[in-house]
């Protein structure tokens, strides 16, 4: 699939596209691109979804903003303004920061999104900061520092590779799955704004977070993931006032590319049993 590109939020925004019907919107996270839903959305298209993969501001061929806003309620607004231009309202899924930017655009404005689907991520108002969470969260300082640019490139960007390891730690993926995200990170200018989300995280919750989510969500939670487990979804049910259903995963944080079969099917099962 090559890159279409729309104008959403006064961003060019470049974006993948497969099949017709009701619009999914499918937002990657870090470190990725909007190639990681390359085996989901064949599945979406066959099962009558029109799926939508934007590259999220900053991410080649999306175009690095001259304001440096990457915080989260901005890429919220980012999602609200491509759903605008796509059509009003989507089913909205999203991984690692596309969740983050996912519960905040349902937030602020819930009749834009019709099922709200996470992965990886619970709810940010029922993570609390242990000793425990802190250290299975240090890349988040890490990705702050300004040498983090450099440090990220060297040898091959093995960082990245470890990263991932860390968080799929079952997971025996190939020097292929990161070619995308490696040959846009040798884009400084694009790997310094992917950093920028992580510099721009505050300790204070931001007001789209404070707020209970009225619109019906899914949160998949892989079994293995590095980072969280999946009863720290299940903590999270405080945060809805809709319907909230834990779909676990087999995988880590990229439940998707590691079993990637098994989890268009209970996407695209979840999505069927929401249209009923």
């Amino acid at each position: 699939m090559e890159p279409k590109t729309v104008t959403a939020n006064g961003l060019r925004f470049g974006y993948l596209e497969q099949g017709q019907g009701p619009l999914v919107m499918l937002v990657h996270g870090f470190p990725d691109t909007a190639y990681t839903w390359d085996k989901v959305m064949p599945a979406l298209a066959d099962a009558g979804y029109r799926a939508v993969a934007p590259f999220t501001r900053g991410y080649r061929p999306t175009e690095v903003p001259g304001d440096g806003a990457y915080d989260v309620e901005t890429l919220a607004r980012d999602l609200l303004g491509l759903i605008d231009a796509f059509g009003g309202s989507a089913i909205v899924v999203g991984h690692d920061w596309g969740a983050a930017a996912a519960y905040a655009a349902a937030a602020m404005e819930p009749a834009r999104t019709k099922l709200l689907v996470t992965l990886a991520v619970p709810h940010p108002r029922a993570m609390f900061p242990t000793p425990r969470l802190m250290w299975k969260v240090r890349h988040f300082f890490a990705l702050r520092q300004r040498s983090a640019v450099a440090r990220i490139k060297r040898n091959d960007f093995a960082y990245l590779d470890m990263l991932v390891k860390r968080w799929s730690p079952a997971w025996q993926f190939g020097p292929e799955e990161l070619a995308r995200v490696k040959d846009a990170f040798r884009d400084d200018a694009c790997l310094d704004a992917a950093l920028a989300y992580y510099r721009q995280l505050s300790a204070r919750i931001p007001p789209s977070h404070r707020s209970r989510i009225t619109v019906p969500t899914i949160a998949f939670a892989g079994e293995h993931d590095g980072v969280l487990a999946p009863r720290q979804f299940e903590k999270a049910r405080t945060c809805f006032t809709g319907s909230y259903e834990v779909v676990q995963m087999p995988g880590g944080h990229f439940m998707h590319r590691e079993h990637p079969e098994h989890f268009a099917t209970e996407l695209v099962r979840t999505l069927r049993e929401h249209q009923r």
